[in-house]
């Protein structure tokens, strides 16, 4: 499931979300570079939100980055691709397939092949408790603030993106539990496969890291940027791990000056490595 922001015909903007989050997870980002030119693709990842669950559980990261190829074909060139956090990872595998099309601009945010071993913790634990799901609205925002170290703004009814009622009156996440089995967490922890991936990577690449991100150090993120060609380093002031949420206009406008260089919202006819419907 996606929502699409801009013209069609325009160079394409895919926005892929953290582990646990929706296509909303964006702020107002997707529209604002929309309204900027670029025709912007919002994704749910498989098991998220409105896209369908795998039927065997399955969301190893070599899975998730063939199903990601397969999308990148259908959306066609040019085509800009935002990861954040797992939607980073998928990215940075993706990358190093075989049969991965081209694309013209990569925007990582706030995730490098290595990793903080507290802080990705942190978030496995946050994802993992609360397995019955949450008796209201406010019970799971205070879950939530309680996590992000300061209290949820806005009405909580905007978490109803990112739960659903279950038939036992429970609020339960909108994703697919067995995203955290063991077997699936394992195989996305594989730094050295993710570098391996980036070997190739030619297209433009940049490197966003929230100022206070337990994930990943600066250290790390500098020791990336300096193995790709054509990378750079962007730090955030103010924000954490979810940098959208944290620092929306600060993220958004760090995203479109990097693609109004790289890839400008002109109108240019698509090209389409593959046919068929986006599900």
């Amino acid at each position: 499931m996606a929502d699409v922001y801009g013209p069609v015909g325009a160079p394409t903007v895919l926005l892929l979300h953290g582990g646990g989050q929706t296509r909303h997870a964006w702020g107002n980002a997707a529209q604002v570079l929309g309204d900027a030119g670029w025709n912007t693709v919002a994704l749910d990842l498989p098991g998220h939100g409105d896209s369908a669950w795998a039927a065997d559980g399955d969301y190893r990261i070599e899975v998730l980055a063939a199903t990601m190829c397969r999308i990148w074909r259908e959306l066609g060139t040019p085509l800009a691709v935002v990861g954040a956090s797992l939607g980073g990872l998928i990215s940075m595998a993706a990358v190093g397939r075989a049969d991965a099309p081209p694309i013209n601009a990569l925007v990582l945010v706030d995730i490098a092949p290595r990793t903080e071993e507290a802080g990705v913790e942190r978030i496995v634990g946050f994802m993992r408790a609360q397995p019955d799901g949450f008796a209201s609205l406010e019970e799971a925002a205070q879950h939530i603030a309680a996590y992000r170290g300061r209290a949820m703004e806005g009405s909580v009814e905007g978490l109803t993106k990112n739960l659903r009622l279950n038939a036992k009156g429970r609020w339960v996440w909108h994703w697919d539990p067995q995203l955290m089995s063991e077997a699936n967490h394992t195989h996305r922890r594989d730094a050295d496969g993710y570098e391996r991936a980036l070997r190739g990577l030619q297209a433009p690449t940049l490197l966003l890291r929230g100022q206070r991100s337990d994930v990943i150090s600066e250290e790390d993120a500098r020791a990336l940027v300096q193995t790709l060609p054509r990378a750079r380093f962007v730090e955030l002031e103010g924000a954490g791990h979810m940098i959208a949420g944290d620092a929306n206009d600060a993220f958004t406008a760090s995203v479109a000056t990097f693609l109004h260089e790289v890839m400008p919202p002109t109108l240019s006819p698509r090209v389409a490595t593959e046919r068929g419907s986006m599900k």
